[in-house]
């Protein structure tokens, strides 16, 4: 990427670095009063979250406002905050939803504040690990099948719809569904990089989109392409970078953590600050899909403990922001329908993408009743994911 592309917009090279005195509202309400603020760190502006009411000493609270707490943002000016991809702007009606469906858990009450929708089956790659091996019968949602999906959800109280896949950036009516999306939630989108071209990356600013999750599994071009089962993947991911970066899209390099590329973590992070992108994603490789039968690839006690040094290091020495996912585990356990719920091209109504256990479908009966169905979910919120048993 050129450096005029690295500074240009909202590209990635406005992240927050500058001191700001602007505060932006959390949580306001009697219980709890929550702000976050800039502050200059030692190499950027860091985040600081102040809190105060009769909640803000709870663990939970505690624990999920420290998330961000001398953290990296992944952008921030004088209107918005944006602590992660994974999270809607501050000050957004997405995101005052979001904390009070929080609020809301402590007393019980779940909510699907995240949603997946693989879209599409259509995809040119043979990912080893995917979750979501294609069928063979071409599966896909329909337009109309899908916003109405989203429209249930929205009204569920989902703030984050994710678009996925299959690789949905092959999915023409893809911008049309982004906008279907209103402000009670942002969208985001899942891709390998197929088919993510510039203009079709305005367009989906244009529309609505707020972050772009591109997928990697080695910093090695070869590994990568060997991985994903065609030549030229890793190109394709580096380009939707550079185009998602380019419309002003927030942008997240996403990767799948397994026992043989732990030994990559300095050359991601080193990747996705040189890529400028506003965050890096670390999740665990799951036993599902074209992996179900694969034994021994879940990380060891000693990939974990590797892992949280790494990311406790790496995060003092400026961005992008670094996102675990095993770490948030340790902290909130399994969001498998607890917070998150995953429908499939078919229809089917899983309590995540990793979990193939289907609860119900949206062809037969409305996504509230499922929800409220899969509350007898064993796993909610275990500290170990089911399917890395």
């Amino acid at each position: 990427m050129t450096e005029a592309k690295a500074k240009k917009g909202e590209g990635g090279g406005d992240r927050g670095a500058k001191s700001c005195c602007k505060s932006y509202p959390l949580y306001d309400n009697p219980l709890l009063r929550a702000e976050a603020r800039l502050q200059e760190g030692a190499t950027q502006a860091l985040v600081k979250v102040d809190a105060h009411g009769p909640l803000a000493h709870l663990p939970l609270v505690k624990s999920a406002l420290q998330m961000f707490d001398g953290q990296i943002a992944a952008r921030a000016d004088s209107e918005k905050l944006c602590l992660s991809t994974w999270i809607p702007p501050i000050p957004s009606r997405a995101f005052s939803r979001l904390a009070d469906s929080r609020l809301w858990a402590l007393l019980g009450r779940r909510t699907p504040d995240q949603v997946t929708i693989s879209i599409t089956e259509e995809c040119p790659n043979r990912c080893a690990h995917c979750a979501l091996p294609n069928s063979g019968n071409k599966l896909c949602l329909a337009p109309h099948t899908v916003k109405e999906i989203i429209g249930q959800v929205l009204d569920m109280g989902t703030t984050l719809v994710i678009f996925d896949g299959g690789e949905p950036a092959l999915y023409m009516e893809l911008p049309e569904l982004v906008a279907s999306v209103d402000d009670r939630a942002v969208s985001t989108l899942f891709t390998s990089g197929a088919g993510f071209t510039a203009a079709l990356a305005r367009r989906l600013k244009e529309a609505g989109l707020y972050a772009v999750n591109v997928s990697l599994d080695s910093s090695l071009e070869a590994e990568h392409d060997a991985m994903r089962g065609r030549e030229g993947v890793f190109s394709e991911a580096m380009q939707a970078m550079e185009n998602a970066l380019a419309a002003g899209l927030l942008v997240d390099l996403y990767v799948v953590l397994r026992r043989e590329n732990m030994s990559h973590l300095c050359d991601f992070h080193e990747l996705a600050r040189r890529m400028k992108v506003h965050e890096l994603t670390f999740f665990e490789v799951v036993c599902t899909g074209r992996w179900s039968e694969r034994q021994n690839i879940a990380l060891l006690p000693a990939d974990h403990a590797r892992l949280e040094d790494f990311v406790r290091n790496a995060g003092s020495a400026g961005a992008p922001r670094i996102f675990s996912v095993p770490e948030a585990y340790k902290s909130f356990g399994c969001f498998a329908a607890t917070s998150w719920m995953h429908i499939t091209p078919a229809g089917e109504v899983y309590p995540c993408s990793c979990y193939p256990e289907s609860w119900g479908s949206i062809f037969e009966e409305p996504l509230k009743k499922i929800w409220r169905r899969m509350g007898a979910f064993p796993y909610k919120k275990s500290k170990v994911c089911p399917m890395r048993k």
